[in-house]
């Protein structure tokens, strides 16, 4: 048994070792996704199940649960073959992955001659083949229309770089020079993992760091059995919608059974809908993760561990979009794993209102535009976006956050105008996109953006055209996402609300995007009217949304006018 001082210390190191890890390919990665936006993750894997045990708290927690799948597809690859020195690399979504972007290395860590545990890097490169540049294609309908596909493979072996291997990938993509920066971080990254365990074990005994590690995921068991028995049993429903699979304009049902039964939890899925055309699908492998994060949301005490999902059965029917195999196209899994998060967070409205927000904006808003450079070199800008989040039982949603799948930010628009031939017009918080409550929405955003080049490409893969975000216990939905783009005949908007291919783009010509807000927590009309006439002087809420939503009054000189909004609200002559 580990007295509860050395295992806070182990924890603390341990989860160091991943910092590290994430701080290292961050400082040493080319593409800015990953250098600026941050997408990428560390993590520390069962030696026998592969199972997560510690992960980074800078990188993707959405990385971490599908590296759990990943480091069971080497496992169950390379058997008793894995020696010391041995580096795997894949980007195969169907065994551990999430979409062809995401190149995924793991790396058997040794102690004395005995595989001690499985250290896992993950990153978002920034172009990988395919059809669109950037790889976000919504109009595809297999995976090799969405770039290379690279299964586990040796990329060194007992410490010996096979070349070819990196050959063959680095032929494979428009940006070879950025993916060769990204490889070698992870390689160092994972190389400086290993030095820090080293040093670990060498310290306190592989012995004590493994008993550290089995408690914590004991930990994170029981804690979580105990706040599922605090739940009520039950089965409760919910279900949301994608707007479109990017090839007809038809929805995608997410729906959600949720059962509490004692100490155990079962998340159903089978009633949503069945594999589509377009890359809106995900694996299980994704599905998953994807409940692993929300339920670390609505449960932030619980350890980040595999010991989360120890009491937890997830279920999804063979055949549905959010259990594929190959070749379905799956390049879009961002906007699917957030509509999963969206229909957790919502269902909580009614299994324990406590702890239930408004649903966050839901979509990345993936954007690439690419062209040449005069000397014909090939550029290719990819970026995700922000929006609101939902309101919450301890106050407003963040305004212009991240998406609840990742820590990952938005690169700076200084970087992406130096390292591309584009110029932002604009960069704001968008009015009115928070859904209203008591507790308000945070705001999305709007994005102008320019093209400097003579000629180039757009390509949009966004969600929440159709389908808003949802607001909890009386709140309002948010705004719904608006993508336009300027051509020959003015501005147009995507057929499919947020999703096309080959926009044709020129100099002076640009592309806006506006996100959605997150949907508000709580009835609007018991929100204090001051905070209401705070927020119309601060531009988050125009005065005829405060008039219209809260019954608020503000004056024109954006003060709270108290006998036109007692008179709004009933409370007043």
């Amino acid at each position: 048994m580990i007295d509860p001082v050395t295992l806070a210390v182990l924890k603390g190191r341990l989860e160091q070792i991943a910092d590290e890890m994430d701080a290292t390919l961050f400082r040493s990665a080319f593409n800015p996704i990953i250098a600026e936006a941050h997408d990428a993750c560390h993590g520390l894997y069962d030696a026998a199940t592969g199972a997560t045990l510690i992960q980074g708290k800078s990188g993707l927690p959405i990385f971490v649960g599908v590296m759990a799948f990943a480091v069971r597809a080497v496992m169950d690859k390379f058997g008793d073959t894995v020696v010391d020195g041995d580096v795997f690399i894949f980007n195969d979504p169907y065994l551990g992955g999430t979409h062809l972007s995401d190149f995924r290395l793991v790396r058997p860590y040794f102690r004395d001659g005995t595989l001690f545990c499985w250290l896992g890097s993950v990153g978002h490169w920034h172009d990988v083949g395919g059809n669109v540049p950037g790889n976000y294609n919504p109009a595809a309908t297999e995976c090799f229309q969405e770039g290379m596909l690279i299964p586990p493979v040796r990329l060194s072996a007992g410490g010996q770089t096979r070349q070819d291997v990196i050959d063959i990938i680095l032929a494979n993509t428009r940006l070879p020079t950025s993916a060769w920066g990204d490889l070698n971080g992870q390689i160092n990254a994972l190389d400086l993992g290993a030095k820090r365990l080293d040093a670990l074990l060498a310290e306190y005994g592989a012995g004590t760091v493994a008993d550290a590690l089995g408690e914590l995921r004991r930990r994170a068991a029981t804690m979580m059995r105990s706040l599922i028995a605090e739940l009520p049993d039950g089965t409760w429903s919910m279900e949301d919608f994608l707007d479109n699979d990017g090839r007809t304009d038809v929805p995608l049902k997410v729906a959600l059974d949720l059962t509490v039964r004692g100490d155990r939890m079962t998340l159903d899925f089978s009633r949503s809908s069945p594999a589509c055309a377009g890359p809106v699908n995900i694996a299980l492998s994704t599905t998953v993760a994807s409940c692993y994060v929300a339920l670390k949301h609505l449960f932030r005490d619980v350890p980040a561990n595999a010991g989360v999902m120890d009491p937890i059965e997830v279920v999804v029917a063979e055949g549905s979009f959010l259990n594929v195999k190959a070749p379905k196209p799956v390049g879009g899994y961002t906007e699917t794993i957030l509509r999963i998060i969206d229909v957790l967070f919502s269902i909580f409205e009614h299994v324990k209102p406590a702890i239930t927000n408004g649903q966050a904006y839901g979509t990345i808003n993936a954007l690439s535009i690419a062209g040449h450079r005069p000397n014909g070199a090939r550029w290719v800008m990819f970026s995700f976006y922000g929006g609101g989040h939902g309101g919450n039982p301890e106050g407003d949603g963040l305004n212009h956050g991240n998406a609840p799948i990742s820590t990952a930010t938005i690169p700076p628009v200084e970087i992406l105008e130096a390292a591309y031939p584009v110029r932002f017009t604009q960069w704001a918080l968008r009015p009115d996109s928070g859904g209203a409550g008591t507790h308000r929405g945070g705001l999305g955003a709007v994005y102008e953006i320019e093209v400097m080049n003579p000629e180039a490409e757009g390509f949009v893969f966004g969600e929440r055209a159709r389908f808003r975000p949802k607001g909890v216990l009386g709140g309002g939905e948010a705004a719904p996402t608006r993508f336009s783009y300027e051509g020959a005949d003015g501005w147009a908007e995507p057929p499919l609300g947020a999703k096309m291919v080959g926009i044709p783009l020129s100099r002076g010509r640009r592309v806006r995007l506006e996100t959605p807000g997150g949907g508000g927590w709580g009835d609007p009309l018991v929100r204090d009217p001051a905070a209401v006439a705070r927020d119309v002087t601060l531009g988050y809420v125009t005065a005829d949304a405060a008039r219209d939503l809260y019954r608020v009054a503000v004056d024109a000189h954006g003060a709270l006018d108290t006998v036109a909004t007692a008179r709004l609200r009933g409370t007043g002559a």
